[in-house]
């Protein structure tokens, strides 16, 4: 069984929300819950086998600038995101997302083809009118 907050995540990662919502979702949570949800997007990442070459596009998709903190630190292959200011965390929150979105459509299409039992990938569609 999944948290609600690992099924919006996998949903951004996988499109079946967009990205504005999850946004507004991230921005709504307390900072302590931001920090928990962006050490939960890491392991995520790191499940879900993220390469550094994954990276740069991971910041264009993103929107951030490959200037701001979080970008500059997972181009070093620095994850301590949650450890940032309150300022920088939702730009770590797009960024994760990105990299995550990309490394698990790399690893559902090359490892999960088919018939896939991660519940995480079987997730229910999304309700017409869900937000």
């Amino acid at each position: 069984m999944l948290y609600a907050h690992e099924v919006i995540l996998n949903e951004l990662a996988q499109g079946r929300r967009p990205s504005v919502e999850g946004v507004e979702w991230f921005e709504g949570l307390s900072k302590d819950d931001q920090r928990k949800v962006l050490h939960a997007l890491v392991l995520f990442c790191e499940q879900a086998r993220a390469r550094e070459d994954d990276v740069p596009e991971s910041i264009a998709r993103s929107g951030i600038r490959p200037t701001h903190t979080p970008a500059v630190m997972v181009t070093k292959w620095r994850f301590g995101m949650a450890q940032l200011p309150a300022y920088e965390l939702t730009k770590s929150f797009r960024l994760l997302v990105a990299l995550f979105s990309i490394a698990d459509t790399r690893r559902r299409t090359l490892h999960c083809a088919g018939e896939c039992g991660h519940a995480w990938h079987n997730l229910p569609d999304l309700p017409q009118d869900a937000t």
